[in-house]
């Protein structure tokens, strides 16, 4: 669904929550689609990690877990959250919750000035 999206590049994908962090870290993505049940190291700690290695990206939560409770965790949990969908709704949440997120990322770092295209995606 994303690959398809003009709007949208994606630059790098991660296995696991210790990937991510390093990911985060080397590509420094505008926005992290990122879920909580991630091996090695949880999506809540990898936010955190993310935030002090990535501190101008911002974090969509994509989790099947639907608890109230968590969703609030993982958003009251790192200063780069902006979002969480539940995976069963992404298929109608998902892309609204980026164009919402990426349209508040303000002036975008793009490699190629002549870029137009909007985040970079990890």
């Amino acid at each position: 669904m994303l690959q398809d999206n003009p709007e949208f590049q994606i630059i790098g994908e991660a296995a696991d929550g210790l990937e991510a962090v390093q990911k985060s870290e080397e590509l420094q993505p505008d926005l992290i689609l990122l879920d909580i049940g991630l091996p090695k190291l949880n999506g809540l700690e990898a936010a955190r990690r993310m935030c002090a290695v990535a501190p101008g990206s911002k974090i969509l939560f994509v989790s099947e877990n639907q608890c109230p409770t968590l969703a609030r965790e993982a958003l009251r949990i790192s200063r780069c959250a902006r979002g969480y969908v539940v995976k069963s709704d992404g298929a109608s949440e998902l892309l609204p919750a980026m164009q919402f997120v990426s349209s508040r990322l303000g002036t975008l770092t793009l490699t190629d000035p002549s870029d137009v295209q909007a985040p970079n995606l990890a």
